[in-house]
């Protein structure tokens, strides 16, 4: 593999579900016993670099070869949950994205037409054999959807600032929520919603990731982490970071009929990630 280097990867955020052990079955089920054992468990920058690894030869190489092995592993009250990459399945996805963030010449640059075409073929009979197939992870560069506040709340919210001087650990800006309470989130979200306006993005991103979380077992722990964008805001910035907590106003303002207040959450929504959309386009 080619050499890659050890400076962090910016600036994408995650969604995650780590599923109980119980939730998998033999032979998988033992394969993540026996990694959950692991005293060297990888971390998201270990699987941003790999995946830069595929990028570097030429041609690139969009997707692996073969299927991740790799997982990330949390245990909470004595339960071990694990998140498996599935980094192929995830590269698929993300390749049938990239025409609408790229145009078609600089898309064609990125990745030429005949590796993004074998990779669709690819992808298409694999789907044949695997047609129930979903990723655990979902991935969102330079923002973090509305739809995923939803899920958390504020007081779900782990803020830690890192280290202050060179080669310290990166701030870490995360929620964790059971699966039970993600769901309950979702459905009273959508009601609101539904209530107070049309379908919509925000209604159909939200009834979106309903359906997503519903096919992984109740015991699941969801994660909403802000991986490397983390570095595209001012510690102060992301220390007064509680976007959750204005989501959830904005939404029982909705359900109260408040439009106003609704607004206002809202405006401060915007106002907070308009600077990360700006830095997108920045050279």
């Amino acid at each position: 593999m080619p050499k890659v280097s050890s400076v962090i990867v910016p600036y994408a955020a995650y969604l995650r579900v780590y599923e109980p052990l119980a939730a998998f079955r033999e032979p998988e089920r033992g394969h993540w016993t026996r990694y959950a054992r692991r005293a060297d468990l990888p971390s998201y920058q270990d699987e941003l670099r790999r995946s830069l690894a595929d990028l570097l030869p030429t041609p690139p190489v969009p997707v692996p070869v073969h299927e991740s092995g790799d997982a990330f592993v949390t245990e909470v009250d004595g339960v071990v949950r694990v998140c498996p990459w599935r980094t192929r399945l995830r590269g698929w996805q993300a390749l049938g994205e990239l025409a609408e963030d790229f145009p078609e010449p600089v898309l064609d640059a990125l990745l030429p037409p005949v590796v993004r075409d074998q990779s669709t073929r690819d992808y298409e009979r694999w789907r044949e054999r695997n047609p129930d197939a979903r990723p655990w992870i979902r991935t969102a560069t330079w923002q973090v959807p509305i739809n995923w506040f939803v899920l958390v709340s504020d007081e779900e919210r782990e803020y830690d600032r890192g280290g202050a001087g060179p080669g310290s650990a990166p701030p870490v800006l995360r929620y964790r929520t059971p699966m039970v309470q993600a769901r309950r989130r979702v459905a009273r979200g959508l009601r609101a919603l539904r209530q107070a306006m049309d379908e919509g993005p925000l209604i159909d991103g939200l009834v979106d990731v309903g359906r997503w979380l519903e096919e992984f077992h109740p015991r699941s722990l969801v994660e909403l982490d802000y991986g490397g964008l983390v570095h595209t805001l001012p510690a102060g910035e992301l220390e007064a970071d509680h976007s959750a907590a204005d989501v959830a106003e904005g939404i029982a303002a909705l359900g109260q009929g408040d439009g106003a207040a609704a607004g206002e959450a809202y405006g401060r929504l915007v106002d907070r990630w308009r600077s990360v959309r700006d830095r997108r386009s920045a050279n």
